[in-house]
C-alpha cells in the first residue's frame, strides 16, 4: 500500500470586512492508503516505437478484477470525503437550493401543450399536459416510476402527426444503449412490445403508422465499451414486431457509417437521412414519402460540410449548411433536383454563427455574438421581419413550434439568471414573461462581465466570469476555471444551481469560449482539431494566468474543470502545466489518445482528434499530450479528483482509471489523487438528481478543503462580520 498524510496548512484564510482582517491558520491532516494497482507487460508499437501500457487490464469492465478495483478506490476517496468538515454543508445548502419548481417551456402535440417540470428534488422531470393554459395539467409520464433509485431515465420522445401516438427512449443506469417503448398518448396504455438496443437514435414518425430510428448491431463482447462503427435506420410499423422491422439504410459495406439519422418532414411528404462517420460532416439523402418505391436521391455524397433540411414548402427544400460558409447560412432548392449547384442563398452568412429554426410560417435565425444570443425573424420569402427583443444578454433557445401556432415559448438564461420561460406572439414580435422561476437566489448581487484575453499564438479569446457584487481583486478568491473547446460545441451563458452555491462562497466562476468550439464557426472548430489541438489547451492555460494577472485569483486558489472532451482539455493542461493550479477535476475524460477510438463510438471523434494509426506525425502529435502518457515521476500535480461512471459507454471508465493508476503511482508531494467512480451511471444525461447534488458537494468539498479552507468560506466572512 502507498500511504501519504496530507499536511494542510490554512495560511490565507483573510477575508476583510470594512479594515479589519483575521487570518485562521488551523492545520489538519488526512491519511490516505491508495489501493495496489498492479502493472502488466503490455506494449504496443506504433510506426516504429514502443508504447507501455501498463493498467491494460483495467480496459476489462466485466473482469471480477476491474470491479475490486473499482471497490477499492471508492472505498479510498469516500473515506477522504467523509473527513472533510464541511462536506454536508455543502450538500446541505445544494439540496435546499436545488427545492425549487423547475419547468420547460410548453410544445404542442396533437391537442395537448406538454411540459417539463420538477418540484424540486425529483430524481428526473416529469411531463405534465393541459389543453387549455386555464386548466390543471396532469402528469402524463414520470420518470421517476421508471426505477426505485431514480437511475433509469428518459431519453427522447416523439408523437406521432396527430399527437395520438408517443414513442419515448428510456436509458439504463446511464447507458447509450437504450429501450423504446410506444404508447396510446390519450390512454397512456402501452401498445406495442419494447423495442430494445436502440443507441444515438431519435423518433420519428411517419403520419401516425410508425416511425424511424437507428442502431448498431448489439457488439461481441462488452455491450458497455466493444467497438460500434456502422449504424443502421429501420422502420418500425405499429402492429409488428421489431424482428420485422425494415432496414432502410446502412445495411451494406458501400452505406457504412458511425452515425445516421433519419426524420421525417413536417409535411410528412419527404423522409431525410443523414450519414456521417465522424461528429462533423455528414452525407445527405432524400426520398419522397409520396411515391411509392421511390429511390434515395443524394443531395450530398461527401462528408466536406455539416448540411441539413430545415423546412420545406412542397419541393422546395431549405437547407442549413456551412459548405463554402463557415459561420452557416440557408439556401433553397428544388428536392428534384437538390445538388449544391443548384442552391440559392435564402439567409445569406454573415460574421456570426447561425443557429436557426422556425415557428408559426417564419424563421427565427438564432446567432452567436460573442457566444451571446441575437434573433432576427424572417418570413419565406426571405424578407426580414424584426429583430426579436430579448430580455437581456444571455442565451435565447426556443423559437421553435409548428406552422398552424400563433405563439412560440423560448427560454432565456445567463450565468447569475436562473432561466424563465417567455411566451412570444409570432405575429406581433411581442413577449410577456409565461414562468419566472422562484429560486433562493438574488441575480442583483452578483456581476457577470466579458473580457478578452490574449492567448499564446496572439489570438483573441472571449471568456466569461461571474462572481458576488464587492469581491476584493486580492489574488485569494477560490475561482473555478471551466472549459470545453471542442466538437464545435458552444460554451454559452446559462445559469447552474450547483454554480450559484458556489459563488455563494465567495467563488468566481469562469469560462473562456475556447477554439475547437463552434461559437465563431468552423474556422473556429478545426484551428482545435487534429494537429492544432495545442491550441485550446494555450487558449485554457492563457485563461488562467489572465485570472491570475488581474488578481482575480492565484495559482493557490485556482481549481480547473471539464467534461468528456473537456476532461481532456483538464488532464492536457494539469500535465503541461502543473504548477498553474491547486485542484483539477477532470470528468468522464477522454485521457488515452492512443487508444480512444478502439471503444464504443470513439472512431467517430477522429475529425477533431485524429488516431495514433493515421500516420507517424499523428501518433508523435497525439501522445505528446496524451493525458495518461505524460505523467511523469517526481512531479508534484495538483490536487485531484478524477469523476466517472461505471456505465459510461460514450467516454468508456477506462480512461479514467488509468489516469488515476499513473497519477497514484508517480505523483510526488502531498496533493491527494482520487477517483470518484459513480455507480450505475454513465456519461452523465440522466443522471437523478440525488446523485448530482452529491457528486457536486464532493467536488466543491475536495476544491475548497485543498485550497486551505476548514470551514466554509461563507461563514468565514459572516463571522468576521460579527
Amino acid at each position: 500500500m502507498k500511504k501519504i498524510i496530507l499536511a494542510l496548512s490554512i495560511v490565507a484564510l483573510i477575508v476583510s470586512c470594512k479594515n479589519e482582517t483575521k487570518e485562521n491558520p488551523i492545520k489538519t491532516s488526512i491519511a490516505l492508503n491508495y489501493p495496489e494497482t498492479k502493472t502488466v507487460d503490455t506494449v504496443e508499437t506504433y510506426f516504429g516505437t514502443p508504447v507501455k501500457d501498463p493498467y491494460r487490464w483495467l480496459e476489462d469492465d466485466r473482469s471480477k478484477e476491474t470491479e475490486d478495483w473499482v471497490s477499492a478506490q471508492n472505498k479510498t476517496t469516500f473515506d477522504y470525503l467523509e473527513k472533510i468538515p464541511f462536506r454536508e454543508d455543502l450538500k446541505k445548502r445544494l439540496s435546499d437550493l436545488w427545492n425549487y419548481e423547475k419547468a420547460g417551456a410548453p410544445f404542442k402535440e396533437g391537442e395537448y401543450s406538454y411540459f417539463y417540470k420538477n418540484d424540486g428534488l425529483q430524481n428526473q422531470y416529469v411531463i405534465y399536459r393541459f389543453k387549455t393554459e386555464d386548466e390543471e395539467p396532469e402528469v402524463f409520464l414520470d420518470p421517476n416510476t421508471f426505477s426505485k433509485d431514480g437511475t433509469t431515465s428518459l431519453g427522447g420522445i416523439s408523437f406521432s402527426k396527430n399527437g395520438k401516438l408517443v414513442a419515448y427512449s428510456i436509458s439504463e443506469g446511464g447507458s447509450d444503449w437504450r429501450k423504446v417503448i410506444v404508447k396510446n398518448a390519450e390512454t397512456k396504455e402501452v401498445i406495442e412490445d419494447t423495442i430494445i438496443d436502440v443507441k444515438f437514435s431519435g423518433m420519428s414518425w411517419n403520419g401516425n403508422e410508425g416511425f424511424y430510428y437507428s442502431s448498431y448491431d448489439k457488439p461481441k463482447g462488452s455491450e458497455l465499451s466493444a467497438k460500434t462503427d456502422q449504424h443502421k435506420v429501420y422502420y418500425h410499423k405499429l402492429g409488428t414486431s421489431q424482428k420485422e422491422d425494415a432496414l432502410i439504410f446502412g445495411g451494406t459495406p458501400e452505406q457504412k457509417h458511425r452515425y445516421i439519422g433519419a426524420t421525417v418532414t413536417e409535411d410528412n411528404q419527404y423522409l431525410i437521412i443523414s450519414a456521417s462517420v465522424s461528429t462533423s460532416g455528414n452525407k445527405l439523402f432524400i426520398k419522397d414519402l409520396k411515391k411509392p418505391n421511390s429511390k434515395l436521391i443524394t443531395i450530398l455524397d461527401t462528408t466536406d460540410s455539416d448540411t441539413y433540411v430545415i423546412e420545406n414548402v412542397g419541393s422546395t427544400l431549405y437547407l442549413v449548411t456551412n459548405l463554402n460558409a463557415p459561420n452557416q447560412k440557408i439556401v433553397t432548392v428544388d428536392a428534384s433536383n437538390p445538388t449544391p449547384e443548384n442552391w440559392k442563398d435564402f439567409i445569406p452568412e454573415t460574421e456570426n454563427v447561425l443557429s436557426p429554426n422556425t415557428a408559426g410560417g417564419y424563421f427565427f435565425a438564432g446567432y452567436m455574438v460573442d457566444a451571446v444570443s441575437k434573433v432576427l425573424q424572417y418570413d419565406y420569402d426571405g424578407k426580414l421581419v424584426r429583430e426579436v427583443e430579448l430580455p437581456g444578454v444571455g442565451s435565447a433557445n426556443g423559437f421553435g413550434t409548428k406552422k398552424e401556432e400563433s405563439h412560440l415559448y423560448y427560454s432565456f438564461t445567463n450565468y447569475k439568471t436562473p432561466g424563465s420561460i417567455y411566451k412570444y406572439n409570432i405575429v406581433e414580435g411581442t413577449s410577456e414573461l409565461y414562468r419566472k422561476a422562484k429560486i433562493d437566489f438574488n441575480p442583483e448581487d452578483y456581476e457577470s462581465k466579458q473580457v478578452f484575453y490574449t492567448s499564446k499564438d496572439g489570438t483573441k479569446v472571449p471568456m466569461i466570469i461571474t462572481y458576488k457584487k464587492g469581491i476584493e481583486l486580492n489574488g485569494k478568491n477560490p475561482t473555478i476555471l471551466y472549459g470545453y473547446g471542442g466538437f464545435n460545441i458552444s460554451l454559452t451563458p446559462s445559469f447552474s444551481i450547483a454554480n450559484a452555491v458556489w459563488m455563494e462562497q465567495g467563488g468566481i466562476y469562469a469560462v473562456p469560449n475556447l477554439r475547437g468550439g463552434g461559437e465563431y464557426g468552423k474556422k473556429w472548430h478545426v484551428a482545435g482539431t487534429k494537429l492544432q489541438k495545442q491550441n485550446v489547451f494555450d487558449d485554457f492555460i492563457a485563461a488562467a494566468e489572465y485570472l491570475i494577472k488581474e488578481k482575480y485569483t492565484s495559482s493557490d486558489y485556482l481549481a480547473i474543470h471539464g467534461g468528456s472532451n473537456g476532461g481532456l482539455l483538464v488532464g492536457a493542461t494539469m500535465t503541461q502545466r502543473p504548477d498553474l493550479m491547486k485542484v483539477a477535476l477532470p470528468a468522464v475524460g477522454v485521457l488515452d489518445m492512443l487508444r480512444y477510438h478502439t471503444f464504443t463510438a470513439g472512431a467517430g471523434w477522429a475529425y477533431d482528434y485524429g488516431t495514433a494509426e493515421d500516420n507517424k506525425e499523428m501518433f508523435d502529435y497525439l501522445k505528446g499530450y496524451s493525458p495518461v502518457h505524460n505523467v511523469k515521476e517526481g512531479v508534484q500535480y495538483p490536487a485531484t479528483m478524477i469523476t466517472t461512471g461505471d456505465h459510461d459507454d460514450r467516454v468508456v471508465p477506462a480512461h479514467s482509471f488509468k489516469f488515476a493508476a499513473e497519477l497514484q503511482a508517480k505523483q510526488s508531494g502531498n496533493n491527494p489523487t482520487l477517483i470518484r467512480i459513480e455507480t450505475k451511471a454513465g456519461h452523465g444525461a440522466g443522471t437523478p438528481v440525488s446523485k448530482t447534488i452529491e457528486q457536486y458537494a464532493d467536488i466543491y468539498g475536495f476544491t475548497l478543503y485543498n485550497m486551505g479552507y476548514e470551514v466554509l468560506p461563507e461563514k468565514v466572512t459572516d463571522a468576521v462580520k460579527d
